[in-house]
């Protein structure tokens, strides 16, 4: 369990860090591809994490699928705090927005940041991981076999589906 969400974590980051990359950078026919394989890389964390776990033969929903999502949520949102901190925050289609929000603390005029601002914005991001997260989770393992589980006929020839 542990292991699937530090490579959800790292799959986060590496999505993170590939959207603070300039768009400049990239070729015309290449950027959209760019794009799509961001979105993989914000898509794919949850879905990741809850198809590396390992559960026991009987195991349909149990609590630890239920906090999987928001824990991995934690962990990225602490772990996108932490980029735009360090890094600085990203545009929507790539590329630094600015200098890092520690240095924009100290700033004054249009640069400046505020810790409510740099809060509220970190709340909303963990808001929406939380969410989608914990969807992904839960709709992962419910399609990978711990929806409907029913016997069938009953008697000696069962067959479980």
């Amino acid at each position: 369990m542990r292991r699937a969400g530090i490579e959800a974590l790292f799959i986060f980051i590496a999505g993170t860090l590939l959207a603070l990359v300039p768009i400049g950078i990239w070729p015309a026919p290449i950027f959209p591809v760019i794009l799509i394989l961001r979105l993989f890389l914000f898509v794919l964390p949850p879905v990741w994490a809850a198809k590396r776990v390992v559960s026991t033969r009987r195991e349909k929903m149990s609590r630890r699928f239920w906090l999987l999502g928001p824990g991995l949520a934690l962990l990225c949102g602490l772990a996108n705090a932490l980029i735009a901190l360090l890094l600085g925050e990203s545009l929507p289609l790539g590329g630094p927005a600015g200098p890092a929000d520690l240095v924009r603390f100290g700033a004054h005029g249009v640069a400046a940041l505020s810790i409510t601002a740099f809060s509220v914005s970190m709340l909303q991001t963990f808001g929406l991981l939380l969410v989608y997260y914990t969807i992904a989770v839960v709709c992962t393992r419910l399609a990978n076999g711990g929806f409907m589980r029913f016997t069938m006929p009953a008697g000696n020839g069962r067959v479980t589906l």
